[in-house]
């Protein structure tokens, strides 16, 4: 265990200290408050994991495996409870290894997400984290409509030690995708990464242009694999899942990265929107460092959550 992945489950436990205040905390209440397990125990469980943003449909499969669990093993004591609890709730967010497949093949991946929740950072770190893998990496900067995206993102690629193809700003997107699809043809690069706009108040303008974007690779890029990831700020809890559901409506999502999760005191929602939309959380990040973007882990998550920390992790 590298010091880097140390010090970001640190981090990370850091950062959840609000969230685990929010229902770490009203948990132990109710494990300690309640002498028995009965239709009150459960309700006031299942109250105190929506009010921390789990979200209802996550709530109602971790509550019905927290029954089955108690009727299997007999238990009798609420204290008894919180390791069942902790497990179901890993289990709600496990990501399956098949989850990264981009990794490994030629890839095209498109990042949307709407302004200011770290999409075009979470590019450039994305960049960092495939190059150190030994990847060969492209960047496409086709958010042409903000002012500077280009610049930021042209000195993430720089920080990387990517080559980045860009357009003029307010310049078709679509363009830029052409011109970097086929960059990426001639260099043989294995992932071409794409900022792409996330204008979700003009939600036909954005789903014409995704459109068109797809054609384009579908049309030059034949067989390439394919990833939608979108990225969503930690921060604004049951705001971020509706981003999820708007954007799922005109593109086809693969995964999630969750980011700014260092002070949030809505990191339930990381639980909420795997359970929700059915759509892997696979990045989550707790600061401003290429290191702390990182792959999602359920365990290393709801382990700092519950502040417990497991024989690999460590300060």
């Amino acid at each position: 265990m590298s010091g880097e992945k140390k010090g970001f489950f640190s981090r990370l436990k850091e950062g959840l200290t609000k969230t685990r205040n929010n229902i770490v905390h009203g948990i132990d209440s109710v494990f300690n408050g309640f002498s028995a397990i009965d239709e009150d125990f459960y309700e006031e469980l299942e109250e105190i994991l929506i009010i921390g943003d789990i979200g209802v449909n996550a709530t109602n499969a971790i509550i019905e495996k927290l029954r089955e669990q108690v009727k299997e093993n007999h238990i009798k004591q609420p204290s008894e409870c919180k390791e069942f609890l902790i497990r179901s709730i890993k289990e709600q967010m496990q990501v399956e290894e098949t989850a990264y497949e981009f990794e490994h093949r030629q890839s095209v991946i498109l990042v949307i997400g709407v302004n200011g929740v770290g999409k075009t950072t979470s590019v450039g770190k994305l960049a960092g984290i495939l190059k150190d893998q030994g990847r060969k990496v492209l960047i496409a900067a086709a958010d042409t409509f903000r002012a500077a995206a280009g610049e930021q993102l042209a000195e993430w690629a720089n920080r990387a030690g990517v080559d980045i193809i860009k357009g003029a700003e307010g310049s078709d997107p679509a363009s830029v995708i052409y011109d970097a699809v086929n960059a990426a043809k001639a260099r043989n690069v294995d992932v071409l990464l794409c900022d792409t706009a996330g204008r979700l108040h003009n939600k036909k303008n954005l789903m014409e242009e995704l459109k068109k974007i797809n054609r384009i690779i579908d049309r030059e890029f034949p067989g390439v694999y394919r990833e939608n990831l979108v990225v969503l700020d930690g921060t604004t809890g049951q705001n971020a899942l509706q981003q999820a559901i708007d954007f799922g409506e005109v593109t086809d999502l693969t995964g999630i990265v969750l980011t700014k999760m260092d002070g949030t005191a809505k990191g339930g929602i990381a639980v909420a929107i795997q359970s929700e939309l059915q759509i892997p959380v696979k990045y989550i990040g707790v600061g401003e460092t290429i290191e702390d973007l990182q792959k999602f882990n359920s365990d290393q998550f709801v382990n700092a959550l519950f502040d417990i920390r497991s024989v690999n992790e460590d300060e």
